[in-house]
């Protein structure tokens, strides 16, 4: 997948009949896959590519001042586009300029001058533009006449009635529901982080993890988590730890650290970006008496998870 940053260099000659789709697309949930499906199926129709239009923060950051939390960085966002079948991804800079741009400028600068949309796919709750004015209505009146096709998607739910939407994502894993985000999302929910430097403690109690910094994304309450990871190809069970380390900090601290146990593996991650695929909440977070305690107890967590994936009652694949 390419990704082009930015409007100034943005010219119809970069993209081949592109059939565009545009949102935040925070967390890629089942409804943002559907909208990616009929993009895919308009893009075949017109012998055309894939190009999704997001935006490297969220619209409220600037607008309100008030961001939601994240459930997927702009980098995760990105890996997920990718394997959702884009071709290219625009990542628009969200600033005043943008923010007063009017709905009818945006189409016609950024989609027909920039792009050169060839077709146009939306969500049903699709707003852009200023005051929110942009929606399938204004994109059908200005582009049906130029024989472009303009589609939207109804939207997604479960059976029990509840409309998939990133806000309800964000309610399922704020509240440590990992079940019902994965029913939302399509797929079990995942941190996304660069392997930084940490206190060495893990290494030092015979479990060695990687610290992840994690871009401000949004995350399970403290305790600990079975997962997996998947690097150069293989995947390897994982036990993650989300919390202040109180064992080792009964003082408390402000910041949750991520740290994650991968299973079997040895190698430098150092400065990659790592993926953890969350399975289920293993235990909460609490104070051992000392380092040997811990120890004990990390070694059950893992077996925990080593178990269960040998069992087949989480999958590596």
């Amino acid at each position: 997948m390419r990704t082009l940053y930015g409007s100034v260099d943005l010219h119809p000659a970069r993209f081949r009949n592109p059939v565009v789709t545009l949102g935040v697309f925070d967390g890629l949930h089942r409804g943002h896959r559907a909208v990616l499906a009929r993009t895919r199926e308009l893009a075949a129709r017109v012998n055309g590519e894939v190009v999704v239009l997001t935006f490297d923060v969220h619209p409220r950051k600037v607008t309100t001042g008030e961001p939601p939390p994240l459930i997927t960085s702009l980098a995760h966002r990105l890996l997920l586009l990718g394997r959702e079948g884009a071709d290219a991804t625009v990542v628009l800079q969200f600033d005043q300029q943008l923010r007063t741009t009017s709905a009818r400028q945006f189409v016609e600068q950024v989609l027909l001058a920039g792009i050169g949309a060839q077709g146009v796919v939306v969500g049903h709750d699709t707003h852009f533009g200023l005051d929110r004015e942009g929606d399938h209505a204004l994109l059908d009146e200005m582009l049906s006449p130029l024989g472009i096709p303009v589609e939207r998607t109804e939207p997604v739910t479960l059976r029990d009635g509840t409309v998939v939407s990133s806000s309800a994502i964000r309610r399922a894993v704020a509240g440590g529901d990992l079940e019902m985000a994965a029913r939302l999302l399509g797929r079990p929910p995942a941190l996304f982080g660069t392997v930084v430097d940490g206190e060495g403690r893990g290494r030092a109690l015979g479990f060695a993890t990687a610290n992840l910094d994690m871009r401000h994304e949004l995350r399970p309450g403290r305790g600990v988590y079975a997962g997996k990871v998947r690097i150069d190809g293989r995947t390897w069970p994982a036990v993650v730890n989300i919390g202040g380390r109180p064992t080792f900090h009964p003082e408390g601290v402000d910041a949750d650290t991520v740290e994650v146990h991968i299973c079997g593996f040895e190698g430098d991650l150092y400065g990659r970006d790592v993926e953890v695929t969350l399975f289920d909440h293993l235990r909460p977070e609490r104070r051992f008496d000392g380092p040997d305690a811990l120890r004990t107890q990390i070694a059950r967590d893992v077996m925990t998870t080593l178990e269960r994936v040998r069992t087949g009652a989480w999958s590596l694949n």
